[in-house]
């Protein structure tokens, strides 16, 4: 099977008709429904794991080649840890993988990797593999993967604060206080999709997302493509982002 990774092409982008279209410059993505899609198979849920990393392949081929620079994606939640350890151990077997096999191909494309979350309680060799991917990609400038590993938006409000207060700070405004999350220097999402039918953020992005727009769908993720991302970006551009403020002249 070719590699699909970042195949990149003029007429691969002309056809997505993007010029229709207002390109948001950071899009997030819940990435669920790879158990369910692996079970409607017959299938284990390593199955469907393995699939939602070919889906997230192609997801960042079409919206890099629309020109979205950031995509922030949640891998691992700090609520994961209650699942069975032996997916568990899948999990950070594929997200491993995925660090070890896929940073060469970010780099060609000038894509930096950032991390969200708690690395320091992953196992020992997931945590070197996601820092030298980190490391190695640093010096990239056109796009960012930001990955959510042993994330939780809780979680990363009260390091946060820690670190404000490890700073000497006892006060803080929302521009110094974001200057301290794991998203420091990163704007917030401008769209947030949920594959997979429910219709919460389950804790992700909770200070980053309050003037995101949502796109939620029932199209499980590892089955989550253009057609279906297409459908969220016209959706996106139909929303009226006002932030508060009104049209009313």
């Amino acid at each position: 099977m070719p590699d699909r990774s970042f195949l990149i092409t003029e007429d691969y982008i002309s056809q997505s008709g993007k010029d229709n279209l207002q390109i948001p410059a950071h899009i997030a993505f819940i990435m669920d429904g790879n158990g369910r899609w692996a079970k409607l198979r017959g299938l284990a849920r390593a199955a469907g794991h393995k699939a939602g990393v070919e889906a997230l392949r192609g997801v960042l081929e079409y919206v890099y080649g629309l020109g979205v620079k950031i995509v922030s994606v949640f891998a691992f939640s700090t609520e994961n840890w209650s699942r069975p350890k032996a997916e568990i151990d899948c999990l950070f077997s594929i997200l491993k993988e995925y660090m070890d096999t896929e940073t060469a191909r970010l780099i060609e494309k000038n894509v930096r990797i950032r991390i969200m979350g708690d690395t320091a309680a992953l196992p020992p060799e997931l945590s070197a593999s996601i820092a030298g991917a980190v490391k190695a990609t640093e010096k990239c400038r056109g796009y960012v993967l930001n990955i959510g590993v042993n994330y939780g938006g809780r979680a990363e409000i009260t390091r946060a604060v820690s670190r404000a207060l490890a700073s000497g700070k006892n006060k803080v405004d929302e521009r110094e206080f974001a200057a301290f999350l794991d998203t420091a220097g990163l704007p917030d999402p401008d769209l947030i999709i949920r594959p997979g039918g429910e219709q919460r953020v389950s804790n992700f992005m909770l200070w980053q997302s309050a003037y995101s727009e949502f796109y939620f769908t029932h199209t499980l993720w590892p089955q989550f493509g253009k057609r279906e991302l297409r459908r969220a970006l016209e959706a996106y551009n139909k929303r009226d982002r006002r932030y508060g403020t009104t049209n009313d002249k």
